[in-house]
């Protein structure tokens, strides 16, 4: 049987989804990271966002970072365009405490101090992306102050499938991706491949100037996913991944254009799962290693700065049902190595064991995790994390959530090339969130509490003492204002201050985000995607460049020429905005994309 997402078919699943969204029917969504364990989304009790691969596929979404700007609480800055090293902001923190996962596996990089690189992430294999947001450490650990990120690859499907992509646009940005997958009752394997390049256009520009009077900063990225798994039984299974994401990109430094400076990278990312299924438990047995390598060379000498790290997590959990499968607990340990293998040779270990309990009493979920960290380098820590959620009737639903948090230093903090520190501590974080779903409208208010937050100073990484503070509320709206039109809105209000009340650098005060999808005319589908940014200034205290108020749309077009074959265009910056998000690094103008997918 082929298998085949037409336009149609995706418009009713988007609009099923609007639909249930107001219904408080969420039981065909599913979520793994709230809990570590499969939960239906009405059954969570944290703030979720979950964008589907159906939705990324309409928006032809080209990295995971516009992806992400679709959800309320995100923003993000960029040092230039595609491939250039990208900030992301969950409810005002920064990306080295959000912690990413992709498959279930860390992507967090452990030999620096901005944690994922999220430039390098690019849309070409994603099921589905899962954003959990306020303190997870009471089921993550370290780097999950803000929230999680968890990235799920496409599976397979039952018989032999397949997709070839092909895309072309503005800056001479070619994009390549070829997908096979085959299933049966005992197995299933699937290969994914992507190769995007791009000339690119100017990382430098100060403000205001031409970006065609500058150099362009070329980018490329070579991502390859596989996938395995053998059912050995009805009651035993394997599943595999691995992941290299292989990059080159060409940058500049803050001060001026540069001609020589260029960076490789290459990340491979492994897990390994076997899960039990009997009578009293599902158990899962866990192997994940994450590699890091990145190099910083130039054109016009040999001089290279490398960094080279790797990450190897094992893990052991179990799932058990009570109260006729209305409640769950789930307990289990993993121990966590952290290498740094270049000119640093330095290690630490993390051994841990958690605890989660979910029970649903009629209209009322109530959650609780619990979490105990020994690290061989820093003081023990406990964190833990409760939740509730009440459904009032089938259309108002209210909840709320508190949960501790803890962030620990990369080895690249403690005792890198850059401003090394070896007596940092944790910093650490009280998270809350209340808020309530009313149909299709949802708000929420955050308050976060951070202490002894790490932070550049003085040449190196220090604890700032004191509490720093970073609340405001979220706003969200979907429906289907009319036949085959879907409306999504948004909109973010933040404080974020330091302990002496000084505004964060790079952080928006506010920002509304707007959606409109039609999919009345037949094989057709149109979309118009955009967002205004509030005041935001480029350093701290509300001082340097005021670089936010502003509004960006985007423009894609869909269109099925025939039963397996689709064609697309897209129009980014559709008003030719001009604008920065970091002081002198440029961002694109109006750009033009167009491309066809054949699947099978």
């Amino acid at each position: 049987m082929t298998k085949k997402i037409s336009i149609s078919l995706v418009a009713s699943f988007l609009i099923a989804t609007y639909s249930q969204a107001n219904s408080q029917n969420l039981g065909s969504i599913e979520v793994i990271s709230a809990t570590k364990s499969n939960q239906s989304i009405k059954d969570v009790t944290s703030n979720v966002e979950v964008i589907t691969g159906a939705e990324l596929e309409e928006k032809n979404i080209t990295t995971l970072t516009q992806a992400l700007n679709l959800v309320s609480g995100i923003s993000f800055t960029s040092n230039g365009g595609l491939g250039k090293q990208t900030s992301v902001y969950l409810r005002g923190f920064d990306s080295k405490r959000v912690l990413v996962l992709i498959d279930g596996v860390r992507y967090n990089d452990i030999t620096g101090a901005s944690g994922a690189s999220f430039e390098n992430l690019m849309i070409n294999d994603i099921e589905q992306i899962e954003i959990i947001k306020g303190a997870q450490s009471g089921i993550w650990g370290s780097d999950a102050s803000a929230g999680v990120i968890n990235i799920i690859t496409k599976g397979a499907t039952k018989g032999l499938h397949g997709s070839v992509l092909a895309e072309y646009g503005s800056f001479n940005t070619k994009k390549y991706n070829i997908a096979t997958s085959y299933k049966t009752d005992k197995f299933y394997f699937k290969v994914n491949h992507q190769k995007l390049t791009t000339n690119g256009f100017t990382a430098y520009a100060k403000k205001g100037e031409d970006i065609n009077k500058y150099e362009d900063d070329g980018y490329e990225n070579k991502t390859t996913n596989f996938r395995f798994g053998l059912n050995i039984d009805d009651n035993n299974k394997i599943d595999m991944s691995h992941m290299i994401i292989d990059t080159y990109n060409e940058y500049d430094n803050t001060s001026s254009d540069n001609l020589n400076n260029y960076s490789i990278s290459k990340t491979k990312i492994s897990g390994a799962r076997f899960e039990n299924v009997n009578e009293i438990a599902i158990t899962d047995l866990t192997y994940n290693k994450t590699d890091f390598f990145r190099s910083y060379r130039s054109h016009a000498n040999t001089t290279t700065s490398d960094y080279d790290g790797n990450l190897d997590e094992f893990g052991l959990k179990s799932k058990i049902d009570y109260l006729d499968e209305t409640s769950f607990v789930i307990v289990g340990g993993d121990y966590k190595k952290f290498e740094q293998l270049d000119t640093l040779n330095k290690d630490y270990t993390n051994k841990a064991l958690f605890l989660t309990n979910s029970n649903k009493f009629d209209k009322l979920i109530f959650t609780q995790s619990l979490r105990a960290d020994k690290y061989d380098a820093f003081d023990n820590k406990t964190t833990g994390k409760i939740g509730a959620k009440y459904n009032i009737n089938d259309d108002l639903a209210l909840f709320a959530n508190y949960g501790t948090a803890y962030n620990v230093p990369t080895l690249g903090q403690l005792f890198g090339k850059n401003g090394p520190n070896p007596n940092l501590k944790p910093e650490t974080t009280k998270s809350t969130d209340v808020g309530f779903e009313y149909m299709s409208f949802k708000a929420t208010y955050f308050s976060n509490k951070i202490d002894d937050m790490i932070e550049w100073s003085n040449s190196k990484y220090n604890n700032v003492q004191g509490t720093s503070k970073l609340k405001g509320f979220e706003l969200d709206y979907k429906k289907e204002i009319y036949k085959s039109t879907l409306l999504n809105l948004s909109y973010t209000q933040l404080s974020a201050k330091d302990k002496d009340g000084k505004s964060l650098a790079r952080r928006a005060k506010e920002s509304l985000k707007f959606g409109v999808d039609y999919y009345g005319l037949t094989n057709l589908h149109l979309g118009l995607y955009g967002e205004y940014i509030g005041t935001r200034y480029n350093l701290a205290d509300d001082k340097g460049e005021q670089t936010g108020r502003y509004t960006i749309a985007n423009m894609v077009v869909n269109y099925d020429i025939f039963k397996n074959t689709k064609i697309y265009a897209k129009v980014d910056n559709i008003t030719n905005k001009y604008y920065q998000t970091i002081e002198n690094y440029a961002t694109s103008p109006r750009a033009y994309y167009a491309g066809i997918k054949v699947s099978f």
